[in-house]
């Protein structure tokens, strides 16, 4: 069996599993007859950023947790480069955010998929004296430092134990 390189055009949107087909580009027909057609079944290489469904990516983000306290801006990666992604105040981690348009092209469409963008904040492991101060500052100042979780949960969590 004699091996040959075959360029094939793999359309923007393919999934892993997607067939293509070449015509005339297998194996000989038996007997001199015309050759067959070459059948290729895609396997799509997994991202390091971003994990796919179907047409919509999504990848998580660490940010700062000044920054989702505060609301800011940050550059987000997409397929085509940077994006820019407006982090309102108040801000909690494992929030979800979409960039309309951002993900993979629909395979039979000018369409595309979005981008969904999880944060995470961020907590500092270590802290100089006087960033210690500060937020200890901060927490005197919120009224009950010595219980960060928030009344409504503390109420539901004696619902249940009742």
């Amino acid at each position: 069996m004699e091996s040959s390189t075959v360029k094939v055009r793999i359309p923007a949107g393919v999934h892993t599993g997607s067939k293509l087909r070449s015509s005339g580009k297998g194996e000989a027909g038996q007997q001199g007859g015309q050759s067959g057609d070459l059948y290729i079944v895609i396997h799509v290489k997994e991202h390091e950023l971003f994990e796919r469904h179907e047409d919509d990516l999504f990848c998580e983000i660490p940010i700062k947790f000044t920054l989702a306290a505060l609301g800011g801006s940050i550059d987000v990666p997409t397929l085509g480069g940077k994006g820019n992604l407006k982090i309102p105040s108040g801000t909690q981690s494992g929030t979800t955010f979409r960039l309309r348009g951002q993900g993979m092209p629909h395979l039979r469409g000018s369409s595309k998929g979005d981008l969904l963008i999880r944060v995470h904040a961020e907590v500092p492991t270590k802290l100089s004296k006087s960033q210690k101060k500060k937020l200890e500052d901060y927490a005197d100042a919120c009224g009950d430092p010595a219980n960060p979780v928030s009344e409504s949960f503390v109420k539901k969590a004696k619902k249940f134990f009742k």
